[in-house]
């Protein structure tokens, strides 16, 4: 059974840093793109950053210089650095795995999420 674990979540004032984790199970984590979404309050969810198995990334227009996708494979763990928060970052992040070489940019592409994980940012 696959499983992905969000955490790393919380509460920051603006400009401040989170990072976030994704933990997970039941697959071959190194054959997966990893895609972190989020879905700020009466929005649609919308894409931030995708790792694939080769570390190509990218990143949503809105987060590029700030936030930094990585992995680790050993630990068959994604994370998601967020520095220089705004208070437009608040939302819910969800991670997700699709198995697939390239990368992925919306939700449909992907098979796998998690529960996803709070982040809000004060002004």
């Amino acid at each position: 059974q696959v499983q992905l674990v969000e955490s790393g979540g919380g509460l920051v004032q603006a400009g401040g840093s989170l990072r976030l984790s994704c933990a997970a199970s039941g697959l071959t984590f190194s054959w997966y793109t990893v895609g972190w979404f989020r879905q700020p309050p009466g929005k649609e969810r919308e894409f931030v950053a995708a790792i694939n198995r080769n570390d190509d990334t990218d990143y949503a227009a809105s987060v590029k210089g700030r936030f930094t996708i990585s992995r680790d494979n050993a630990k068959s763990t994604a994370y998601l650095q967020m520095n220089s928060l705004k208070p437009e970052d608040t939302a819910v992040y969800y991670c997700a795995a699709d198995h697939t070489t390239g990368l992925r940019y919306t939700p449909l592409e992907y098979d796998y999420w998690g529960q996803g994980t709070q982040v809000t940012v004060s002004s």
